[in-house]
């Protein structure tokens, strides 16, 4: 930093270039308090700072106050850690109970500066600043970033990431189709894309938004990137939903591309060759892609035989073309022999061999699905849909997914691929959960929050009593599962460290910051609390104020803290959050370091809080 504002080369800055290098950190000081540190560090009274002199003058702006006094709160001396003093801190603060005498020499080896120190296994100030800003002082439990969940229960036991028409990287209507989108959502860690596909030329099927100006990619190309980019970030399966437009002969050319291109990578049969009594978990179909669609007769059919039974049903978000579907299925409902026929004549043979465990059927009733009880069927519900059905009927939803898959996807009234809010549907345990990945914002914030964790494979474990499938739970009454009362997070906001500048904002403009911290729950735990905001200062902001929250459901709830540019004006800006499950919260002195809208990280930026 010193060597790119010392704009004429010299080696030294006066004071207006030390203003400017600030202003390039974000630093805004206040002009007396500047000067007056800039004149203590300037000790050949030069009116100039050199090299050396600079790094005084910034280890004296940084200074963490709050981080030395609660040092000295454990330091005999005030200038050092004794082993035994590190250990204290760490039970009594951090509530580290196991191991915690090997965790404090590891900390001393791995984070001070100071050789002799590390020799004396003692902590300075300096190395206990680094473990506090180090991912061992992360507000983020450092065992669930690796995978750490139990992946032998069946697919439907797991929250999945889950994207929508991942071939758009902008708009439903104008927007540019790329493959793009889906190397994108892949290294996210999503599990399961979507692709729909038209008749192309050339007898090429094509992938686009039907009856919309988005632009088209070959079926063929979308195939080889996921065969290419599939595992690269999880090796638990993708699921690759299908929305099948194209004629029988273009039909027979997806099942023959998505063989040849994926070959051993495409599930074709079940696991064990057996009728499924419950899907295979993530472990068993590791590296594996499984088609979503329709599909000729039962799976046990095709185990035995072929089958007769219509596909029925279609998984269609889109208006236009759901509303044909839909005529077309109640023209020859399907348990009549002319639909069975016209069924069969709109669906190929060797495509529908492709489908085993996602087999798509419309959704009529929980009682319905109960009383065919087939595991390998999975149906889809707009948002709107699944919304009333959370209401009028909770606790049957939670059954429900707990033996079979639910997808949801957006309303075809976002146009503007924005998201709604994927919680309400993990809160009666809904799997696929399907969110437009190219739009940032708070839903996209929920669900890169929730699946940080475990690896970022992309499946996330519910809680027990959303795996039973006599549960009694039901989100709307949290008074509806065996817990010993409220948990109550009490969450102290101490300070903020170098906070990026708004975008796009004026040259010198420096921010208001205030923290916002929102739970997202059930709709009991739902709730926000803010701190007041500090004028005119990003680099080190001061806020010590206590938030408290009560959370009936704590295995459900999200934890996002906000921070925001305060503007009495006009709408707050925004300057970077953290989102994760409350399950990966560590207690105690903890840093959060903050990412951008689209969930990149901006280090240094950070808040520290105590848990």
């Amino acid at each position: 930093w010193f060597q790119k504002a010392d704009k004429n080369k010299d080696g030294r800055m006066n004071f207006k270039e030390v203003q400017c290098l600030l202003k390039m950190m974000n630093v805004d000081m206040n002009e007396d308090h500047a000067l007056r540190l800039f004149q203590d560090a300037d000790k050949s009274e030069s009116g100039t700072l050199e090299g050396e002199e600079f790094v005084l003058f910034y280890k004296a702006l940084t200074q963490r106050e709050e981080v030395l006094s609660l040092f000295q709160d454990f330091s005999e001396d005030g200038k050092k850690l004794t082993l035994l003093e590190l250990v204290d801190f760490l039970r009594q603060e951090q509530l580290e109970d196991e191991g915690t005498e090997e965790l404090a020499m590891e900390l001393i080896d791995k984070y001070e500066p100071s050789e002799t120190a590390r020799a004396r296994h003692v902590l300075s100030a300096d190395g206990f600043l680094m473990y506090l800003c180090s991912p061992e002082g992360s507000i983020f439990n450092p065992r669930h970033r690796a995978l750490w969940q139990d992946m032998r229960q069946p697919l439907c036991h797991y929250f999945i990431s889950s994207s929508h028409n991942t071939y758009l990287i902008e708009d439903q209507i104008r927007g540019q189709s790329s493959i793009e989108g889906y190397i994108r959502a892949l290294k996210r860690g999503c599990r399961c894309l979507e692709v729909d596909c038209w008749d192309g030329p050339n007898g090429e099927p094509m992938v686009y938004h039907g009856h919309t100006f988005t632009s088209k990619i070959p079926f063929r190309e979308v195939v080889s990137t996921l065969g290419k980019y599939a595992f690269k970030t999880s090796d638990y399966p993708v699921i690759l939903s299908l929305e099948n437009h194209c004629s029988m002969e273009q039909q027979e050319v997806l099942a023959q591309q998505l063989k040849a291109i994926l070959g051993e990578q495409l599930l074709t049969t079940t696991t064990d060759g057996r009728i499924p009594t419950q899907l295979p978990s993530p472990e068993e179909l590791k590296q594996k892609i499984l088609l979503k669609g329709k599909k000729i007769g039962r799976l046990e059919d095709t185990l035995d035989g072929p089958g007769d039974e219509a596909p029925n049903g279609s998984d269609d978000d889109n208006g236009a073309e759901a509303e044909e579907e839909r005529r077309r299925v109640k023209v020859g409902g399907s348990q009549d022999g002319s639909a069975l026929q016209k069924d069969k004549e709109s669906l190929a043979q060797a495509l529908s061999d492709c489908v085993v465990y996602c087999k798509t059927v419309s959704f009529r009733g929980f009682q319905e699905a109960r009383s065919h009880s087939r595991p390998s069927e999975i149906s889809s519900l707009s948002e709107a849909k699944a919304r009333k059905l959370i209401r009028d009927t909770g606790n049957e939803f939670v059954r429900h997914n707990a033996w079979q898959l639910t997808r949801i996807y957006p309303s075809g009234m976002r146009t503007d691929s924005s998201n709604y809010s994927p919680q309400e549907m993990w809160n009666v345990g809904c799997q696929i959960v399907a969110l437009n990945f190219q739009t940032a914002g708070m839903e996209m914030d929920l669900c890169d929050g929730l699946f940080s964790q475990n690896g970022r494979c992309g499946y996330v474990l519910k809680p027990p009593f959303m795996r039973d499938e006599e549960t009694l739970f039901n989100p709307s009454d949290p008074g509806s599962r065996e817990s010993p009362g409220p948990t109550t997070l009490t969450i102290q906001v101490i300070s903020g460290q170098q906070l990026p500048k708004v975008a796009n904002s004026k040259d010198g403009a420096v921010i208001d910051p205030l923290v916002r911290v929102e739970i997202h729950g059930v709709p009991a735990d739902q709730a926000r609390q803010e701190t007041k905001y500090i004028e005119n200062n990003g680099f080190n902001p001061r806020w010590d104020e206590t938030l408290q929250f009560q959370l009936h459901v704590p295995e459900l709830a999200l934890v996002r803290f906000v921070v925001e540019d305060y503007d009495k004006t006009s709408r707050n800006d925004f300057v970077g959050q953290f989102t994760l499950a409350f399950a990966n919260i560590k207690p105690g002195y903890r840093h959060i370091h903050l990412l951008s809208k689209d969930g990149t990280s901006i280090p240094p930026s950070s808040l520290f809080v105590h848990i």
